[in-house]
């Protein structure tokens, strides 16, 4: 998780430092823990990634959007994906984003990742399917009308089971009965190459891991905001 770590260090810590105006721009999202029976550790995915069933560090970011705030033509076209297509564009093209893509662009981008995604007009403008590689650090393994998984935590080039590795779901869900969209960022990570131990610790301090759930608000906020929301 270096890259991650990096970028939360210096991203994360410095968004903080106006704490005042991040809380503002950031309450309504909710940071909550994955349910143990959430259908994502149970997907073959997980199992074919994290084969030892190593230890995880994890969370779901939450926000409730009122139906009325969102485009309607993404809501008209819900249900053939539009909307979380919007959202996943939002979250990789959007400005929460944009210093982890330029420290990686510097890095990575070259001709052996020249068919990636790089740039924030193709990141804005992809609809994100199964295979699409995202700055060399994110690739899309799986896809629904609702939900968009990529696989983080290195090069989608390394194939094998990896110490630096997890799963990074993005949903949006139409309540039409409670008037909302419902947004989830769902971490979870982990070194597939790790036994399992007795303490259960996950690849993440706490204080990582603390950071890692700032910066899903940010991601979060700037994706509706940039792409999903009026």
């Amino acid at each position: 998780m270096g890259i991650l770590r990096t970028t939360l260090a210096i991203t994360g810590y410095s968004s903080l430092a106006g704490a005042a105006s991040f809380y503002a721009i950031t309450r309504h999202s909710k940071i909550l823990p994955i349910p143990s029976n959430d259908y994502l550790f149970n997907h073959t995915l997980y199992a074919r990634y994290n084969p030892n069933n190593a230890p995880v560090t994890q969370d779901v970011c939450v926000r409730r959007v009122p139906l009325k705030k969102i485009r309607p033509e993404l809501l008209e076209k819900a249900d053939e994906g539009k909307l979380v297509e919007a959202f996943c564009a939002g979250v990789w093209g959007g400005l929460g984003y944009a210093y982890q893509r330029r420290f990686l662009e510097q890095k990575y981008r070259g001709p052996d990742t020249a068919t990636q995604l790089w740039d924030r007009a193709d990141l804005k403008s992809s609809s994100y399917p199964v295979g699409t590689q995202i700055t060399d650090h994110f690739e899309v393994v799986a896809k629904t009308p609702t939900s968009i998984i990529v696989r983080c935590g290195d090069s989608p080039r390394k194939l094998d089971v990896r110490e630096s590795d997890g799963l990074f779901e993005m949903l949006a869900e139409v309540k039409e009965n409670e008037g909302v969209a419902e947004f989830a960022l769902k971490s979870v990570f982990y070194n597939g190459l790790a036994q399992p131990d007795k303490e259960g610790k996950g690849p993440m301090t706490p204080w990582i891991q603390w950071l890692h759930a700032q910066y899903d608000k940010v991601l979060m906020e700037t994706a509706l905001r940039g792409s999903v929301m009026k």
